[in-house]
């Protein structure tokens, strides 16, 4: 009878590239998994409602100066107000040098459909804004104001 014996090297050295691979295996399945997590929930899932602060107007940083309908003026501050009840209201404060500081505070209706808000102001006519993360940014009249919740 003739009987072969493995020796303990042997038998590691044949399962090495096994356990090496299945390791590997592993590894990458662990990456996918936790690489492929969504940080931001879909804009569709997001929650409108709360307090929005505006940032800037056409791009420039507030406050900022601007033209509207041929009038140069300097936007100070701003801030959004979505409601859960569809309702909002937007106060802003502006200058048209060389007379004091303007508030106007405009209230209006909002719908949304996915990422877009619509918002009817009352006795305003009606704009369009769209939703990313924590940011709104709406088209006001041919200005673009960008706003953070």
């Amino acid at each position: 009878m003739n009987t072969k014996t493995q020796s303990p090297t042997t038998n590691i050295e044949t399962y090495t590239p096994r356990i090496l691979a299945l390791g590997l295996l592993a590894v990458l399945t662990l990456v996918a998994v936790t690489g492929c997590k969504n940080e931001n929930p879909p804009a569709a899932a997001m929650e409108p409602t709360g307090v929005y602060i505006l940032v800037s107007v056409d791009g420039k940083n507030l406050p900022c100066s601007v033209t509207h309908e041929g009038v140069a003026l300097t936007v100070k501050s701003g801030s959004l107000t979505l409601n859960a009840d569809g309702t909002c209201r937007s106060l802003s404060t502006f200058a048209v040098p060389p007379n004091p500081d303007v508030s106007r505070d405009v209230k209006a209706t909002f719908t949304r459909q996915g990422a877009e808000l619509t918002m009817r102001w009352e006795g305003a006519g009606m704009t369009k804004g769209n939703l990313d993360g924590d940011t709104f940014t709406m088209n006001n009249e041919g200005m673009i104001f960008s706003y953070r919740k």
